[in-house]
């Protein structure tokens, strides 16, 4: 079992930035590609950005293409979505999401995850 817990979300005006961060336990995740998701009021959730186990291949959302990177520290189990010129449509819950892929796919698709936090919140001030 993997357990993930995200943070860094609050309330920031328009053009802010935010790091997310997300801390996994239970096992190593070294192998696991790991994603970011959002949830806006009203809306289904939709994919944000993904990475795989090695970095080396890395998938954002054309909403945020330019804005928004994500990264990993497999020292410290842990995935980072810097978001920088937020916007006011930016605002939702922040899942962080894994599983295990020893391929490197790192999948853009919410059925290819298996353990997903619990969510942090993320609001953009106009």
């Amino acid at each position: 079992q993997v357990q993930l817990v995200e943070s860094g979300g609050g309330l920031v005006q328009a053009g802010g930035s935010l790091r997310l961060s997300c801390a996994a336990s239970g096992r190593r995740v070294s192998s696991y590609a790991m994603g970011w998701f959002r949830q806006a009021p009203g809306k289904e959730r939709e994919f944000v950005a993904a990475i795989s186990w090695s970095g080396g291949s890395r998938y954002t959302a054309d909403s945020v293409k330019g804005r928004f990177t994500i990264s990993r520290d497999n020292a410290k189990n842990t995935v980072y979505l810097q978001m920088n010129s937020l916007k006011p449509e930016d605002t939702a819950v922040y899942y962080c999401a894994a599983y295990d892929d020893p391929y490197g796919v790192a999948s853009t698709l919410q059925p290819a995850y298996d353990y997903w936090g619990q969510g942090t919140q993320v609001t953009v001030s106009s």
